[in-house]
């Protein structure tokens, strides 16, 4: 005999074997021979039965899987929001925790730099300190220099220089007359009481330059500070 497979709400149910029917010897059930009805009745009764009944263990094993496959289902679930939420708090919490140590950490890390500039900034003041005090005790012992410094000027300067004057602080002007009259015959020096020891300027018909000590110092001290300020 055939057997379909009854389906509901996409759960395949468990196919119902009837149980094997009574053999009945010859004499014997004569009611059931004499009465084919009453025999096609039993057979569908039987019938209906069995599907009732498959039905029933069928809709009860289901429930069971559903329910089972629902509580997994809830507990996975259940899982990842608890590790979620405690993760969110526990990093909220840490939080909380950490901004004390964040605002000292903050405070020490500008008092470091702070003290880092101002240490800059002494080294600088220190070395311009000391470097004015070497030139100073250098032309004062070799005031010439100056003179190769304007030397080594007008051979840079555009044009014919023509007529050139060497404006100097009239100190270091005498001095230079003494120590290297024939070098001092050679120029036309010019006491200038504007400018400080250690100044001097090239003025041509054409061009005017600086080349005194100042300047110089002042440009290697920018050098100086640009490269300190490039370690940060």
């Amino acid at each position: 005999m055939t057997v379909r497979v009854i389906k509901s709400a996409g759960v395949a149910w468990r196919a119902y074997r009837f149980p094997p029917r009574s053999r009945v010897l010859p004499g014997e059930g004569t009611e059931w021979e004499s009465d084919p009805a009453a025999r096609q009745r039993a057979v569908a009764d039987g019938f209906q039965e069995g599907i009732e009944r498959g039905f029933q263990e069928g809709l009860a094993e289901g429930r069971e899987a559903g329910q089972r496959e629902g509580l997994e289902r809830g507990r996975q679930e259940g899982l990842r929001m608890g590790r979620e939420e405690g993760r969110q708090l526990g990093q909220q919490q840490f939080e909380e925790a950490g901004r004390p140590l964040r605002v000292v950490a903050d405070e020490y890390q500008r008092f470091l730099q702070a003290f880092e500039q101002s240490r800059r900034q002494e080294l600088l003041e220190m070395v311009k300190k000391v470097s004015k005090q070497v030139i100073r005790c250098e032309l004062t012992l070799h005031p010439t220099q100056l003179l190769s410094l304007a030397e080594e000027a007008l051979a840079a300067m555009p044009g014919d220089p023509g007529e050139v004057q060497i404006l100097l602080n009239p100190e270091e002007c005498a001095r230079i007359r003494d120590l290297a009259p024939e070098r001092a015959e050679a120029w036309r020096l010019v006491p200038d009481e504007r400018l400080a020891l250690g100044e001097c300027r090239v003025v041509t018909a054409q061009a005017e330059a600086d080349i005194g000590c100042q300047q110089r110092l002042d440009s290697c001290m920018d050098a100086l500070a640009g490269h300190l300020q490039g370690e940060d």
